[in-house]
């Protein structure tokens, strides 16, 4: 009976422990949105995000994304081939991209490069006390930091969801017609034709979610980390698994929402 009894207390705690850690961070996120709506606005700080965020991102996103698109030709032709159904590949690459593997990869590639970076940095901050300067200087943190960063990313996320769809088809495009014989003209006609607005739509509306949630766990966790080089370490890595968990459980309900009917 003690057994049992110690069993559920600590399922209870670790339960309890979890909605308290979602509540802290949609208080985060509430207050980042709230600052994000008043001024004073850090233009500069801005404009480095979006570079941060978005044009050094392109390199492991394009990479990422022709590989996959390439690859899912490949299954699907090997795997339509038992069917007789190989003629499926244009459709299925370009549904699968745009509104699944594209948005969730470059979610992921961001939660990978672009959250823990931005945990880095100001857990690091923090530990140096440059954060505490900054409220000498009657410069708010949030204001300063993660205001920028979670708006770069809302903004540019889309944007790389947006190349890695193209990229991926195009690395399927590749592969089809340069090994498994697909007609070119024909294969982005049957692209062309099968994609709907509804689907381009949905991918975006994913990227910029998918962004959010990466630049609100590196600016939370970076915030709230502990003393020293390990508090740093702790912080980047909690800050990565957040972001890919969320990520994927939005990327759940949002296609709940888009593709349920």
């Amino acid at each position: 009976m003690s057994l049992l009894a110690n069993t559920l207390g600590s399922l209870g705690a670790t339960f309890f422990a979890f909605l308290a850690a979602i509540g802290r961070v949609a208080i985060f996120a509430a207050q980042t949105l709230r600052h994000a709506l008043t001024p004073p606005f850090y233009i500069k700080e801005f404009g480095q995000a979006l570079l941060s965020v978005g044009y050094f991102s392109l390199p492991v996103v394009g990479l990422t994304t022709i590989f996959t698109g390439g690859a899912l030709a490949l299954q699907i032709y090997a795997g339509g081939a038992r069917f007789n159904a190989e003629a499926v590949v244009p459709q299925i690459v370009a549904i699968g991209m745009v509104r699944e593997l594209g948005p969730v990869l470059v979610g992921l590639m961001i939660a990978a490069r672009v959250t823990s970076s931005i945990a880095a940095e100001i857990a690091t901050m923090k530990v140096t006390e440059q954060i505490d300067a900054l409220v000498t200087l009657s410069t708010h943190p949030m204001k300063y930091l993660t205001v920028p960063r979670v708006l770069a990313a809302l903004l540019v996320v889309p944007l790389l969801v947006g190349i890695g769809d193209i990229i991926g088809i195009m690395g399927g495009y590749l592969v089809a017609t340069k090994t498994l014989g697909f007609n070119e003209a024909a294969y982005l006609q049957n692209t062309a034709d099968f994609l709907q607005a509804s689907d381009i739509i949905s991918s975006l509306i994913k990227g910029s979610v998918f962004g959010g949630i990466a630049a609100i766990m590196g600016c939370y966790y970076g915030m709230n980390s502990g003393r020293g080089a390990q508090g740093v370490g702790k912080a980047t890595k909690s800050s990565v698994e957040a972001a890919a968990v969320l990520i994927l459980a939005a990327n759940f309900i949002l296609t709940g929402i888009f593709f349920s009917a």
